[in-house]
């Protein structure tokens, strides 16, 4: 019988997870030494260990495929393993297997079949064999109608990887619009994607710099209308003056001048929101060349 108890202990030696200690032990009928064995086999134990280390390097990719699109973020430790040829054939692996499935959330995708197991597993025996944690932290699957255009865009070898829709325009325009979200960082397509409490909490900060500069309150309002749509300049794709504009044009009108429109737009940055290891580049070199 597989106790509690001896899946805490293997737990103990190994750093494993517990689901994956009691299949070690049911595996090897509850020798611990087989287990461990059993684990480092895997290459469950040794990936463990590196569970509580910080991956924020990494890239962002994207695979289109007819009407169809995903953009993923795969992290590794450093800059160095996410050019590393095994972590960018894991990468294509994981694009090629999502696209050619039914997947829509991160979690289903990590269940898909690949030629090395399930897509996590995958990312498990990588970690092993790489040495550094390795990390699927999420993705988005887009489908587009016939006369929707997709644009990509992918940014310092994947750092920023943009995916644009854009119906009734070229492939030309939806890139263009997509290199543009990838310097401008839009954090929505228009202002009406702008959340109701995010927008208020932006009216009230804006309400007391007005007050400390000494503006009136009866003029407030009227200042504030003008603060928001700066605001929507700022933070709104469709809002924003267009990189390439000369005539201070905006993305909305740049895609209508062509005969189009913006559907949607999915940003990702490697590593945004993540806490950032502060390593200098000497102790990253001094690390891979002793195999940490």
């Amino acid at each position: 019988m597989i106790t509690a108890s001896l899946v805490k202990e293997l737990r103990d030696k190994t750093g494993a997870g517990m689901l994956d200690c009691k299949k070690a032990l049911e595996e090897t009928n509850g020798n611990i030494d087989a287990a461990i064995d059993w684990l480092r086999e895997k290459g469950i134990s040794k990936a463990a260990k590196k569970a509580d280390r910080i991956a924020a390097e990494g890239v962002a990719a994207i695979l289109t495929k007819g009407n169809k699109a995903v953009i993923i973020e795969v992290n590794a430790e450093t800059d160095f393993v996410a050019k590393n040829e095994k972590f960018t054939d894991m990468v294509n692996t994981i694009l090629e297997t999502i696209i050619n499935s039914d997947a829509k959330t991160l979690d289903e995708a990590l269940k898909l079949s690949t030629n090395e197991g399930t897509i996590e597993e995958l990312i498990v025996a990588r970690t092993a064999t790489i040495g550094e944690k390795l990390s699927f932290r999420r993705m988005e699957v887009v489908t587009k109608k016939d006369s929707e255009t997709f644009g990509d865009y992918i940014h310092m070898g994947g750092k920023i990887a943009v995916l644009t829709v854009i119906d009734g325009a070229d492939e030309t325009v939806a890139k263009d619009v997509a290199m543009h979200a990838a310097a401008m960082k839009p954090l929505y397509v228009k202002s009406s994607d702008v959340p109701t409490d995010v927008l208020d909490k932006e009216k009230e900060i804006m309400k007391e710099q007005l007050l400390n500069e000494g503006k009136p309150a009866e003029r407030i309002e009227g200042i504030l209308v003008g603060k928001v749509k700066k605001y929507y300049e700022e933070v709104c794709l469709e809002n924003q003056i267009f990189v390439k504009a000369e005539n201070k044009e905006t993305v909305s009108d740049y895609v209508k001048n062509n005969g189009g429109t913006i559907t949607d737009m999915i940003r990702f940055e490697v590593g945004e929101g993540m806490q950032k290891r502060e390593e200098n580049f000497a102790e990253e070199v001094a690390k891979q060349m002793q195999g940490k």
